[in-house]
């Protein structure tokens, strides 16, 4: 309801679109796409720094970031849902932190993901009748391109359930500027 156009100057560039603000019952809740609302944007190309800033600049304390993914395990189907509570990241020289400069700080990576958000959620995905996955881990590709099957084969060695191109470094810059994290991915 109430749905508003914000644009937001960052110190770190353009966001990949304006944030929609509103809200849910009484809840306030904004909106981005990261990819912009054409999908132009390619995954290597977001600026998730600008993205993760402007949504704590109008005050979020939560992130959600839902997200398409593949699957890399046979028992986690197209149609699934996983809330990943882990990541690997498989990206090269995104700009992924806030503390490159006099600042330095260093925030753990050791639980990526907020466990009480994931746990509302897995309760609500359960309760809705959806096929979901309560854990698992995201491995995050440059993209734009897939993988090769050797690449896919080598992942799924490893036990990785979920593939995508956008969870790092969103997840971590969301950490760094003091909110809770939550992925959904949705297994295509």
């Amino acid at each position: 309801d109430d749905i508003k156009e914000v644009t937001i100057d960052t110190p770190y560039g353009k966001t990949s679109d304006a944030l929609m603000l509103g809200s849910i019952g009484n809840k306030k809740v904004a909106f981005m796409p990261r990819h912009g609302r054409n999908h132009s944007i390619a995954p290597h190309k977001v600026n998730y720094r600008a993205n993760v800033w402007a949504m704590k600049e109008i005050g979020c304390k939560v992130v959600i970031s839902p997200c398409a993914a593949g699957s890399l395990q046979k028992h986690v189907k197209p149609g699934d849902i996983v809330f990943c509570d882990q990541y690997v990241d498989w990206t090269k020289g995104r700009l992924d932190t806030y503390f490159d400069q006099e600042d330095i700080q260093h925030i753990s990576a050791a639980d990526p993901y907020c466990p009480k958000l994931r746990e509302i959620a897995i309760k609500c995905g359960k309760d809705l009748g959806y096929d979901i996955h309560d854990h698992g881990t995201v491995v995050v590709i440059q993209g734009p391109r897939f993988n090769t099957k050797s690449e896919s084969a080598f992942f799924t060695r490893q036990g990785w359930e979920v593939i995508n191109m956008t969870q790092y470094p969103e997840v971590h810059l969301v950490k760094e500027l003091g909110m809770r994290p939550l992925n959904i991915s949705l297994i295509t």
